[in-house]
């Protein structure tokens, strides 16, 4: 078996909670100011002990809190000992998509921060702590069955919540911008490449069949970054769960795909086929519309990894070359063994692996088409 983590010093995927501060919040910082006169205004936090919590790969920061002595007895709340702020610029970030998914998530009985104030107008909330331990660094050997396990069920309990026009669909229209960020920043960019009509052509029908593999599956709450960086260890209702704005409708093997083919830390295919057959088996108990043939189910699976590894490929890039944050480029090498892996296992996805091979004038592997 073997488990491979990337570089713990990275900051978080797109959205998640656990990355180190870039630096923004210096002395002088126009929004931390505003955060802070916010905060004091509030009378739950000492608005003076703010310290960078996290950062991520979008615009949001987080700043850690000491609860006031007395905000726990005067208001009649146990807070804990700190709390967390958002700081989302409104022109940039869509707070009340958080809000409102945060409402959902917290229906369907799963972990999610508690909102204690919230200033949607400034972009501002002042969330619950749920600690500072990610799956990425809580994961080992002897506890992945039990936190995968664990995870996989919360994903079961939002699921069985989905209901069509709540969220956002994540239609054709959707796969089809997120896909072409491969070929922009991944092909264009990073390799300086140039596509000829006929390799084009290629892309685009590799691009059609995966979209219409993915958009014929059934539709659910879809996470879209349901990973070892978004999830919270905790001692009690394990996971808690983050970076849950960018919630759509969705394929229900999206968010199963994310977390057991996880841009930031890679398992023996052994192990993640038990976990998705245990998935697959605990889904279709719970009465979740998954295909009854667990082959069918898992080229499914392994469909929709690829659209978001495809995705996540030009994504890394783009934080590189355009946004200056060239630790995601570490990440490139599993991303793309992920890629390569599924495509030559499948006929209609080979010319992908040859396109590939061309692109970085590699020699073709042999392995089995299915």
């Amino acid at each position: 078996m073997s488990l491979l983590h990337t570089p713990l010093n990275n900051p978080s995927s797109s959205g998640a909670h656990d990355g180190a501060q870039n630096g923004a919040a210096a002395n002088g910082d126009a929004r931390l100011l505003q955060l802070k006169t916010w905060l004091q205004g509030l009378g739950i936090v000492d608005a003076a002990s703010a310290r960078p919590a996290s950062a991520d790969a979008s615009f949001r920061r987080y700043f850690r809190l000491d609860v006031l002595p007395d905000a726990q007895a005067r208001l009649g709340v146990n807070f804990g000992a700190t709390l967390v702020a958002m700081d989302a610029p409104p022109e940039r970030e869509n707070t009340a998509a958080f809000v409102k998914v945060d409402a959902l998530l917290a229906d369907a009985g799963v972990s999610v921060p508690a909102i204690h104030a919230q200033d949607l107008d400034q972009g501002f909330l002042l969330l619950s702590d749920l600690g500072t331990t990610t799956y990425l660094q809580a994961l080992n050997h002897d506890n992945a069955a039990t936190l995968y396990a664990e995870a996989l069920s919360a994903l079961v309990e939002i699921q069985l919540r989905s209901q069509p026009g709540v969220l956002p669909e994540f239609d054709r229209a959707f796969m089809l911008r997120e896909l072409n960020i491969f070929p922009e920043w991944y092909i264009g960019k990073h390799l300086n490449a140039t596509l000829t009509e006929a390799q084009s052509a290629t892309l685009q029908k590799v691009f059609d069949h995966i979209i219409a593999t993915c958009l014929a599956q059934p539709q659910v709450f879809m996470h879209r970054d349901y990973h070892s960086r978004n999830l919270m260890w905790m001692d009690e209702k394990n996971p808690g769960i983050l970076d849950f704005q960018d919630a759509v409708y969705g394929p229900i093997t999206y968010d199963a795909a994310s977390l057991l083919r996880d841009a930031y830390v890679s398992w023996d295919e052994e192990l993640v086929l038990d976990w998705i057959i245990r998935y697959w088996q605990h889904a279709k108990a719970a009465g979740l519309p998954v295909n009854k043939d667990f082959d069918a189910f898992y080229r499914d699976f392994e469909y929709m990894a690829l659209q978001r590894h495809l995705k996540i490929l030009g994504l890394f890039c783009r934080l590189n070359y355009r946004d200056g944050k060239p630790q995601y480029l570490g990440d490139l090498p599993t991303v793309m063994e992920y890629v390569r892996h599924t495509a030559n296992r499948y006929r209609e996805l080979k010319p992908l692996v040859k396109l590939l091979d061309d692109l970085e004038n590699r020699q073709p592997a042999v392995g089995y088409t299915f």
